[in-house]
């Protein structure tokens, strides 16, 4: 029988879930071109894009021996969850660790910093400090790489061009040359993420809190394509 670990009262999560409506569209190039010069008219930028306007998302995906994670999501359940580190281009300063909630079609996230030096424990499999540093996230991770034999799965990196509009808290992002790597040791070295799984596409999506205003719903317009449950986690793990 797998162990399983009992999170001391004190250090459960006590601040409330915020979930929002998130939307995905898979696009083609020609439409990618007419979103983004809409987008760009009418809404600011995210502030860490670069000179072009975009900025490299790197992560690394957790799941159990049995593919809890990926099979939930490809089966649809309701209420799922997943594990990630994340940094951003090649600074790796400033990495953190995630935990995505799931729940009727709305998502919320849980985060914590981590050191470089962290993230390269528990990429070697040394996760002690997880469970001593006070943090409910990373105390919950550590239940679960105990319990449940979570483990980093897989490495998905993309371009990501963002842009804002405060009413609504909406966030639109254009997300383009998805890649991966089979090999969750590299996940510090960005240049190893290289396998693209879809080739030539666009991922966009629209993040909003209770209402989505009319004026991001006719900018990210797109005729006859559907909303969709699109997940690059899923897609990246075709090269398993």
């Amino acid at each position: 029988m797998i162990p399983v670990m009992v999170i001391p009262a004190m250090m459960i999560e006590k601040n409330p879930i915020h979930f929002r409506h998130e939307l995905k569209h898979l696009i083609i190039p020609a439409e990618d071109r007419i979103i983004s010069e809409r987008l760009g008219r009418l809404f600011r930028r995210d502030s860490h894009a670069g000179p072009d306007g975009t900025y490299r998302v790197n992560s690394l995906y957790f799941d159990t021996p049995g593919d809890k994670a990926l099979l939930q999501k490809i089966s649809g359940v309701d209420q799922r969850e997943k594990f990630r580190i994340r940094y951003y281009g090649t600074d790796r300063r400033f990495l953190r660790l995630e935990k995505k909630i799931k729940k009727g079609g709305l998502c919320s996230k849980r985060s914590a910093r981590l050191t470089y030096e962290q993230t390269e424990s528990i990429l070697n499999g040394n996760i002690r400090f997880l469970l001593e540093s006070g943090d409910a996230l990373m105390i919950e991770l550590y239940s679960k790489m105990k319990g449940e034999l979570l483990q980093p799965r897989t490495i998905v990196s993309y371009e990501r061009e963002a842009y804002i509009f405060t009413p609504g808290n909406v966030r639109v992002t254009l997300d383009r040359k998805l890649s991966t790597c089979t090999s969750p040791a590299v996940f510090l070295n960005s240049a190893a993420h290289r396998l693209e799984p879809e080739p030539g596409s666009t991922i966009l999506e629209v993040k909003y809190d209770a209402f989505l205003p009319d004026i991001v719903r006719m900018a990210v317009q797109v005729p006859d394509r559907k909303t969709g449950a699109y997940s690059k986690y899923a897609v990246c793990r075709r090269y398993d």
